[in-house]
Parts: structure tokens; C-alpha cells; sequence
């Protein structure tokens, strides 16, 4: 998680090891507001590290430019129905992926949740005219929503912004029809994967399929660095700048040092809730 923020940010990271819990919760809360605030990302609708995938993926003129982005969200769901089912993800962040599943998947309605009321309310008009999609401020530790609700739910590269992932877990099991799946990305330590493991088998789900795409990532990484560094430069201080390139993973940066000398992994899972 600290890692993220990058070196300009030694003092929120220092508050975040002293202060963990709903303090670290509001702080990241913070972060996201700004993010959503300044227009650090261009016309970009994605903030993931993004997947070279060798699987072709058609994809329609205007997200040509996304297509890195789009194809982690891809990976994520794409061995899941989809059609005609209530999806939900948890952690929005800027809108692109939950608009591109809603816009190509067909389900029946996507709901996406973020942290951030900037965030959800700049998705909810940027994207007002797709019918089956909508956009709500919410806490990923204690959703406001009816047991057994979803078909699927998703979470793409957010979870380890979480300062409880066993209450995450919970709430994913809980809002989950039986039978229901959770389609997770993000990146960990070892120590963090394990613990990932864990609070998912705790939280009572079935590990359906598990695997490391830290390669895919770093490609992705590798191909939009330069154009990710091009868009944070304009209009940004240097400080502000060290710190959104760091939380993008362009390369030079922490995380991405951490991802090519193996201590951060990607990892993927899909796990199912029970009867």
C-alpha cells in the first residue's frame, strides 16, 4: 500500500504505519478525492497497471486507446457468465471498466461502487447514458446493499487500499447470491497473498482458479509508461508529479522496481461462494 503513495509522500506513508485502521481508510480516501479532482490521467478512464494479453480481444474504435486497461479487466471476469446476471465492482475508481463490461457483457445491471463521492459522481455523468450501469459512493468494508444480491462480483487492483481485507471478504460473501462468484485482482508481498488466501477461505469462499500474471503487468507497464509519465507532467509540480507516477507504476518508480525484482506479484483469483 505505501509503496503506492511514492517517495514524495514519506510522511503520509509514516502516518499510515502509525495510524492504521479508519485513520489509513480516511487517508486513502483523501487520495482518491484528489485524484479525482485533478485531471492527472488525461482523458483516460482507467487507473490499473493494465495486461498484455495473448488472447485477441476485439474491441471497438474508442477503446482502442484503453486497450492495455481494458484487458485486465478481461482477464479478470471473462471465465465468468456475465449476460443477463447483477454484477457489481468494488473499487470504481474512474468508470472505464465497469462502462466497457456493462457496455459489452450485456448483464442485466452493473453496479459500481468507489470510496471516492468525487469519483462516483464524476462516473455517473461521464457515463449517464448507458442504461444497465450506475455508479454509488461506498465503503468496500461495509456495503450498503441486501444479502444475496449479485451474481458476480469483481474487484480490480483496489483491495490492497483495504485496511481490513477479512471484512471486504465478508461483505463480498454476504452480497453474493450462493453459488455466486468473486473475480479478484491486485497486487501482494508473499505474506500478502497468504493472507489474501486466508480471509477468503475464512470468509467461506471455494478457490476456483488461482494464478501470477506479474509478467503480463510489467509489459503492460512497460508499453504505457512513457505515455503515462506524458500525460501526469503537464500542469503538475514536481512533488505531485514523483507521486502520481509512483502510484501509476511508470517505470523507475517503487512499485514497478518491486514488481521486476519479485517482491510484489500480481496475482488473479476466482472464487465462489457456497450453497
Amino acid at each position: 500500500m505505501i509503496l503506492r503513495l511514492g517517495i514524495p509522500a514519506r510522511i503520509f506513508a509514516i502516518m499510515l504505519k502509525l495510524f492504521p485502521g479508519k485513520v489509513g481508510d480516511r487517508m486513502w480516501r483523501w487520495w482518491y478525492q484528489r485524484l479525482a479532482k485533478r485531471d492527472a490521467w488525461g482523458t483516460l478512464n482507467f487507473m490499473n497497471y493494465g495486461f498484455v494479453d495473448g488472447t485477441p480481444l476485439e474491441l471497438i474504435e474508442k477503446d482502442e486507446k484503453s486497450r492495455l486497461f481494458i484487458q485486465l479487466y478481461n482477464m479478470n471476469i471473462r471465465d465468468l457468465e456475465i449476460e443477463g446476471k447483477q454484477i457489481l465492482e468494488v473499487g470504481s475508481g474512474r468508470g472505464g471498466g465497469a462502462s466497457w463490461i456493462a457496455r459489452t457483457y450485456s448483464p442485466e445491471m452493473v453496479t459500481a461502487i468507489d470510496y471516492s463521492p468525487e469519483a462516483a459522481k464524476m462516473c455517473s455523468r461521464k457515463f449517464s447514458h448507458i442504461e444497465n450501469l450506475r455508479y454509488f459512493e461506498g465503503n468496500a468494508m461495509k456495503m450498503n446493499f441486501d444479502d444475496n444480491l449479485f451474481d458476480v462480483v469483481y474487484n480490480v487492483e483496489s483491495s490492497h487500499c483495504y485496511s481490513d481485507m477479512a471484512a471486504f471478504s465478508r461483505e463480498v460473501f454476504r452480497v453474493l447470491k450462493p453459488r455466486g462468484y468473486f473475480a479478484w485482482t491486485d497486487f501482494r508481498d508473499k505474506k500478502g497473498l497468504k493472507t489474501a488466501q486466508e480471509v477468503f477461505s475464512a470468509a467461506g469462499f471455494k478457490t476456483i482458479k488461482q494464478s501470477e500474471i506479474t509478467k503480463e503487468v510489467i509489459a503492460a507497464l512497460d508499453k504505457i509508461s512513457e505515455e503515462k509519465k506524458e500525460m501526469i507532467g503537464k500542469g503538475t509540480g514536481r512533488i505531485i508529479r514523483r507521486s502520481f507516477e509512483t502510484f501509476a507504476g511508470v517505470k523507475g518508480t517503487p512499485v514497478y522496481e518491486s514488481f521486476q525484482n519479485g517482491s510484489l506479484g500480481y496475482y488473479h483469483c476466482i472464487l465462489q461462494k457456497s450453497e
